[in-house]
């Protein structure tokens, strides 16, 4: 979305800002934001459970879920009115990752507090807030001044400096996502051992949820094969007994299993994707 003309008052181009779906979207980043760090504060002064922590995190998936649905919504009617044909059956629409982040964002809104499972949405918050302030914001504020010579305007040396932070945090911050999503499953997997409320439940979805963000993304696939690397390090040592590494080779079997089976493109009669080392 282009910002507002340079022509506009300021007040009526930060108002036709303002009026814009997409500011919505924006809004809510930052609230998810806000939440995140003041449910922050709460965890370091071992308040997890005090009303303002539980009303912070319970705000921030909120925020969370009112993002994702207006991309989701977004998505779907620029398809309607560009006629495109829209995602096939359940399978179809939930091979959208947006999709599949909503629907974790409401997971987590109605359940038991994991304050890992904040973490990757507020980075993904972050780095579209500052996309957003780049391409629309920061224009509305200070447009560019225009050029006689017909070259591309320069932007205003924030708008440079949001770039330049992007482009050099964008792919480590999206690795550090992927590490935290597998702890969190780590996590869960815990939970479920101790039969802690709604574990199991919340286990599978969200097994679920990672299987999919596994063959969708290389980050993830780059945090399974990382960890595995480590296991394998450490069960080689010598002082670790026969039995456990046969549990963890059992278990990486399992994984290799449960990966062909869960394999969509078969039953889809696409072409199956290539087997990833779990």
């Amino acid at each position: 979305m282009a910002p507002p003309s340079a022509e506009l008052p300021l007040k009526e181009r930060l108002l036709a800002l303002a009026q814009t779906l997409q500011f919505a979207w924006f809004a809510g980043h930052v609230l998810m934001i806000a939440t995140t760090v003041r449910y922050s504060l709460s965890l370091l002064r071992f308040n997890m459970y005090g009303g303002m922590a539980r009303f912070s995190y319970r705000l921030s998936f909120v925020a969370a879920a009112v993002t994702y649905g207006i991309v989701v919504y977004k998505g779907w009617r620029s398809r309607a009115k560009m006629g495109a044909k829209q995602p096939t059956g359940m399978v179809g629409y939930l091979a959208d990752e947006n999709i599949q982040y909503l629907i974790m964002a409401l997971v987590w809104l109605v359940s038991p507090q994991y304050p890992l499972a904040v973490m990757p949405y507020c980075i993904y918050s972050v780095f579209h807030t500052l996309v957003y302030s780049r391409q629309n914001l920061i224009p509305a504020i200070h447009p560019p001044k225009s050029t006689t010579t017909g070259e591309k305007p320069a932007a205003h040396p924030i708008a440079e400096t949001i770039g330049n932070f992007v482009k050099r945090y964008y792919e480590n911050s999206m690795s550090i996502v992927s590490s935290l999503e597998l702890l969190l499953w780590i996590r869960l997997l815990i939970a479920a051992i101790l039969f802690q409320r709604r574990s199991w439940i919340l286990f599978t979805v969200y097994t679920v949820f990672l299987r999919a963000r596994f063959s969708q993304s290389g980050h993830v696939q780059s945090s399974f094969a990382l960890f595995e690397r480590r296991v394998d390090s450490l069960v080689a040592n010598p002082s670790v007994p026969p039995a456990g590494r046969q549990v963890w080779d059992g278990i990486k079997g399992a994984s290799r299993q449960f990966y062909a089976i869960t394999d969509m493109n078969q039953y889809m009669g696409g072409t199956a994707a290539p087997k990833k080392t779990i």
